[in-house]
């Protein structure tokens, strides 16, 4: 009977059944579910995921799914995790129109053609098909275009793969990068490491010591920050005094109780 019960269980894990989301959110109402977290659950139907039609944030990632056609009545679901997964048609998103964050890294989108459907989506921003933290990624991004491909189906994403690509922070990244591959590009010959002898550091060796000022203003907050530090520690050796007192106390109140009985 115990066997039994288990395999029930484990067939109701790879369903999304009422069950599962109201003993995983609290909720009676599947419509009252706003926010919704089912990892590695070993899930590949989505069951009636589709009647939570006010979700806004739904993270599915490291499951079993193929399908994603109960998604389709999402249509307020804003942020998306599907990583790992066994996902290569994503058609049914084409009707998540408030989408912002999508994560298809891990998946088997085998071409740009398969994204062709999120084209439609004029609120998407942050689109992930890689992840090298956790080496996650898809056939298609293999494709030696596959960055200047996507950037051009999707014109208004502003980070791809976790890189901004618009936006506060972009330049910064991109200078970054460019300066990145020209010192590994200078760096290798013939693939081994090419050492400079002539090499020198950017700066003097005493340029990141602390330097004190003749300014007679930071001298007086120097002194003052001293002596509260000062005061700080004899206040905590009085309260350390103080803590062993009261213990020593309360041990001994405890040893007469006890000869007392």
């Amino acid at each position: 009977m115990e066997q039994k019960r288990d395999k029930s269980h484990e067939g109701d894990q790879e369903r999304i059944s009422p069950v599962l989301l109201k003993s995983r959110t609290g909720e009676f109402d599947l419509e009252s579910i706003l926010f919704l977290k089912l990892r590695n659950l070993g899930i590949h139907d989505l069951g009636c995921i589709g009647e939570c039609i006010n979700l806004e944030r739904l993270d599915l990632s490291g499951n079993n799914i193929t399908s994603l056609a109960p998604l389709a009545s999402l249509r307020l679901l804003s942020v998306l995790n599907l990583c790992a997964n066994r996902i290569s048609n994503v058609d049914p998103l084409r009707n998540c129109e408030s989408l912002q964050n999508l994560n298809l890294a891990g998946n088997v989108i085998n071409s740009f053609e398969c994204l062709y459907a999120l084209q439609s989506l004029r609120k998407l921003e942050n689109i992930r098909l890689k992840d090298n933290t956790y080496n996650y990624s898809n056939p298609v991004c293999r494709s030696t275009a596959y960055r200047a491909h996507v950037l051009e189906m999707f014109p208004n994403i502003k980070v791809l793969d976790g890189e901004r690509v618009v936006g506060r922070g972009s330049d910064l990244y991109q200078l970054c990068k460019d300066i990145d591959d020209t010192i590994k590009a200078g760096s290798y010959k013939n693939g081994q490491l090419v050492e400079h002898s002539d090499c020198k550091p950017w700066v003097e060796d005493n340029f990141w010591e602390i330097k004190r000022s003749n300014n007679a203003i930071v001298d007086e907050a120097y002194k003052q920050f001293n002596d509260v530090l000062h005061e700080c520690r004899l206040l905590n050796n009085r309260a350390t005094h103080v803590i062993s007192q009261t213990e020593r106390s309360m041990s001994l109140k405890k040893q007469s109780k006890q000869y007392a009985i």
